[in-house]
């Protein structure tokens, strides 16, 4: 639709910058840029700037968790269930991690994980963790004057080895 609801957008930045993915800003920014039909230039960029703690915004280890988040807001799913067809018929106790649904939900919603949906690419709770030390060695480098080196950003690959608790899944064996 070209519209992202502004808390989406919030989930979505610190998602793929500093809460999970550990990508740079400027990447999400461009995304948004092209593909949002009320994009600002300036605004999208303060906005990933902020979002990611890249700038002015000291609170790097306050985290949007990608499950929990949302929940804050749409307790019933709403917004995932108009938008994402795949997980429709999932019970609201497994909407924001369908990945924990036993396979006889799955099989019953007609959505198994891995087949229908895609499982998650990374453990939220080990690389959100991982990101907090960066941006904590970064804060602290900068205020005892020290310029740190460009931390080299991790390939999408280097999160997939983190092991993701997910019950084992019949179309696994």
């Amino acid at each position: 639709h070209g519209w992202l609801h502004p808390l989406a957008r919030h989930s979505v930045a610190c998602f793929l910058t500093r809460g999970d993915l550990w990508c740079h800003w400027e990447e999400g920014a461009k995304v948004f840029d092209r593909d949002l039909v009320d994009a600002d230039w300036s605004i999208n960029n303060a906005n990933w700037m902020w979002l990611s703690a890249s700038a002015y915004f000291s609170q790097y280890f306050r985290v949007y968790g990608p499950s929990t988040f949302p929940q804050r807001y749409d307790k019933e799913g709403k917004y995932v269930r108009h938008f994402i067809p795949e997980l429709r018929k999932m019970p609201t106790k497994y909407i924001y991690e369908p990945w924990t649904a036993p396979l006889a939900v799955q099989k019953q919603v007609g959505c198994v994980i891995g087949r229908d949906y895609p499982a998650p690419i990374v453990d939220h709770k080990h690389v959100s963790k991982v990101n907090i030390g960066r941006m904590a060695a970064a804060y602290k480098a900068n205020k005892e004057g020290q310029s740190p080196a460009a931390q080299k950003r991790p390939s999408l690959e280097s999160h997939a080895s983190a092991p993701i608790k997910r019950p084992k899944q019949e179309h696994d064996q």
